[in-house]
């Protein structure tokens, strides 16, 4: 069956790059027809039916839920599917998502939508995220990556601040898990945990790769492994990244990437993940 590699038209980062190559030559090397193709100039409606030069399925490694959409409104096979890549993107909509499943996360709480640049943040709202996640917190534009839109709030002034220059933005406040700049990333594939590496970085709360975080061995226990399996499943994940923080005793659930980079996964645990993904993904298709 054809299949394609579907990248950003502006894809100009090595990581990126080192996916989409990696991934089709694993389809190569298993005697699958793939390309890398760009999303401009691959869907478009005519008539208003969905018309694409696609056929059979495609790995989505972008994040235009439109284009994503479209491409299985055309009985493309996309992997991870477009809901599931949505939930994913939006940080606080994967929070919603796993709400009520027993999926331990950090305390959070949704700033108000705003639509006014001239609107006043109201003292009570201040005083509700103070009272109820108390300082330091950290605070998330909904849609960000890569560690970026991500900060560290220490005061008020912070909060008010933040808030003020934000409002127009979606984001959220969440409690801050003191994992000390280290979070656990598990690899999930086809629903099953596949592999684990800690992320440690020195110099900054976030523990991102592009953050100045390093990848350093570690082996998931059996709850670490159970909880990244469940996040993937209700969000209905082929391939994801989970990444778990931990605080003494407690472990949160903090993201969970639909499209994380494998690159330094695969140096430091020695696993192919590209070639896990790949199976996955023939298998299936059929």
């Amino acid at each position: 069956m054809r299949g394609h590699i579907v990248v950003n038209s502006y894809m100009k980062s090595p990581a990126q790059v080192n996916q989409a190559v990696r991934l089709r030559d694993e389809f190569s090397a298993l005697g699958a027809d793939v390309d890398i193709v760009k999303t401009e100039k691959i869907v478009k409606l005519t008539d208003g039916k969905v018309e694409t030069p696609l056929t059979g399925f495609c790995v989505f490694l972008d994040k235009d839920k439109v284009v994503c959409r479209l491409l299985e409104k055309a009985g493309i096979r996309v992997f991870n599917s477009a809901c599931a890549m949505e939930l994913c993107d939006d940080k606080m909509l994967t929070h919603a998502a796993l709400a009520n499943s027993g999926v331990p996360m950090p305390d959070s709480i949704c700033a108000p939508l705003c639509y006014y640049d001239d609107a006043c943040v109201s003292d009570d709202f201040f005083s509700y995220v103070k009272t109820t996640l108390g300082f330091p917190m950290v605070a998330k534009r909904s849609y960000g990556s890569l560690g970026n839109e991500v900060y560290m709030i220490d005061d008020e002034k912070a909060l008010r601040d933040f808030e003020r220059a934000h409002k127009l933005e979606e984001h959220f406040y969440q409690k801050y898990v003191n994992s000390f700049g280290r979070d656990i990333r598990c690899v999930v594939v086809g629903g099953k945990f596949l592999c684990s590496y800690m992320r440690v970085n020195v110099g900054d709360f976030r523990s991102n790769i592009e953050q100045g975080g390093e990848g350093v061995e570690f082996e998931a226990d059996s709850s670490v492994i159970a909880l990244s399996e469940k996040a993937a499943k209700i969000l209905g994940l082929d391939y994801c990244g989970v990444d778990i923080l931990t605080e003494g005793d407690r472990t949160y659930l903090c993201e969970v990437n639909s499209n994380a980079f494998f690159a330094v996964a695969e140096k430091v645990t020695g696993v192919n993940i590209a070639g896990a993904y790949v199976r996955h993904v023939l298998k299936c298709v059929g």
